[in-house]
């Protein structure tokens, strides 16, 4: 039964699903660090007194937020690399870039949101004890600002690593690319898809309970 087992194409199939899947991993790991200075500087823009800084981060987040994802990288791999800079950038180039952006313009309205959530009093309090504006937020208003945005991060975590999927467009290499390239090659779709649906499933279900633990630990 064993040898059935290991025998059966769920199982065979896995090699090849899991070398998407650290591209997969890669792609939404380096994206969402990216995604998350430029969603904490994009964030903290739209807060700004700056008219000039507040309006830029604001289109920007609007129009990101406002296109899909899809759009977002066959723009930036087939329009940007070859009509504007003439330059052909790779497709795990263009992705990263894609979930860099999208999931940043995202950030941004979770910083914003948690920075905003924070009582008056709070910056009351740091001028009173003599901080200056930057000395306020980033002693006192960015820590309590950071612990609230941990379980929005971890949802936005989970829509960036389902959003790769659509990077098979360009042929990037990811978990969904690598199970159409092996059922195209054997023919045994339900058994591949399967296994990419497990796949998935082990990664995020895991996920949202630790996001549920962390909420209810910071009683957030």
């Amino acid at each position: 039964m064993l040898e059935a087992l290991m025998d059966s194409a769920y199982i065979k199939s896995l090699p090849f699903l899991y070398e998407g899947l650290k591209l997969t991993l890669l792609i939404t790991i380096v994206g969402l660090f990216l995604g998350f200075i430029l969603g904490a500087f994009t964030g903290l823009g739209r807060l700004s007194k700056n008219g000039f800084i507040r309006g830029i981060s604001t289109i920007f987040v609007e129009v990101v937020r406002g296109t899909p994802i899809l759009v977002q990288v066959l723009f930036i791999y087939f329009g940007i690399s070859e009509d504007l800079i003439g330059v052909n950038i790779s497709g795990l180039t263009a992705a990263i870039i894609a979930i860099t952006i999208n999931a940043g313009a995202y950030i941004a309205e979770i910083v914003r949101g948690a920075v905003h959530s924070i009582d008056k009093g709070q910056y009351e309090a740091g001028r009173a004890v003599g901080l200056t504006e930057r000395q306020t937020m980033r002693y006192i208003i960015w820590p309590q600002a950071f612990k609230r945005m941990i379980p929005p991060l971890g949802n936005q975590f989970i829509i960036s690593l389902k959003d790769t999927s659509l990077f098979s467009v360009i042929a990037v290499g990811e978990l969904v690319y690598q199970g159409r390239q092996y059922y195209n090659a054997t023919f045994e779709v339900f058994e591949t898809l399967v296994m990419v649906c497990i796949i998935y499933l082990m990664i995020t279900i895991p996920t949202s309970v630790i996001l549920r633990r962390v909420e209810r630990k910071l009683d957030v």
